[in-house]
């Protein structure tokens, strides 16, 4: 491993009762590289996230996160050394406003306890560090609305700002464009590249290929459980094995 590896998979094998849910799984991400990663349902992309952000423990093999070895670490632990990771399914609290989630994500990366009875002054440096993350994904009017009341894509910029006042270093992305409107799509897509382009290493599980492909520096392919193919967007189109075994069978 190089020291400028963010992430690393060496010979990842998860299995689960009889089930081989991941096998022989290697992979390097480069620091601020955009990983896209893809495959048909069941391919083992999400449950890759899991042991990634440790909510699974490989049954064989290595993850290294910049370099330290966090195969055995909870997922708190993982947090606290960098990595973040949004799900497919919102993660908010309905009865907050906009500026109380994301200034939560702030206290806790801070290592404070967070208090929701407390009100938040604009002068504390979770606050400033919430608006800020707010203001990168275009979100800083909203501060004062209610959670409940955002749409799918505003609910999912809200937790990329989440994540952005946690400051990590590498970022896990599972399906962001899920329940996302037609609509919504293109601006959630810039908040994305916004977090690549500000250095940031992202790892993302999107279906909408399109997304991906243009989004990506490089792309994925998961299928079975394995690691097909990792390649640039075009070579990975372009792959006689991964049309027959995913893009192919994608209707």
């Amino acid at each position: 491993m190089t020291d400028h590896s963010a992430l690393e998979l060496e010979h990842v094998t998860l299995r689960i009762g009889g089930a081989l849910l991941l096998k022989d799984v290697s992979l390097t991400v480069p620091e601020g590289e955009m990983l896209g990663v893809i495959g048909p349902n069941g391919a083992g992309k999400t449950t890759l996230f899991n042991i990634v952000s440790g909510v699974l423990r490989p049954t064989e093999g290595a993850v290294r996160l910049a370099g330290a070895d966090v195969t055995a670490q909870p997922v708190h632990r993982r947090a606290a050394a960098g990595l973040g990771r949004t799900f497919q399914t919102s993660s908010l609290f309905p009865a907050l406003d906009v500026l109380e989630n994301v200034r939560l994500a702030a206290q806790a990366r801070e290592g404070r306890a967070a208090s929701v009875f407390r009100t938040p002054r604009r002068t504390d440096a979770a606050t400033r560090r919430a608006l800020a993350a707010l203001e990168e994904v275009g979100m800083a009017q909203r501060a004062g609305a209610g959670a409940s009341g955002l749409s799918h894509g505003e609910k999912r910029k809200v937790e990329i700002a989440m994540l952005i006042a946690m400051e990590p270093r590498v970022i896990l992305l599972d399906e962001p464009m899920a329940g996302v409107g037609s609509a919504d799509v293109p601006a959630l897509t810039e908040v994305i590249r916004g977090l690549h382009r500000g250095g940031r290493t992202v790892l993302m599980v999107e279906h909408h290929m399109d997304v991906v492909l243009g989004l990506a520096d490089r792309v994925a392919v998961m299928h079975h459980g394995e690691l097909l193919a990792v390649d640039s967007p075009e070579a990975v189109m372009a792959n006689p094995t991964v049309q027959s075994a995913y893009l192919g069978t994608a209707a």
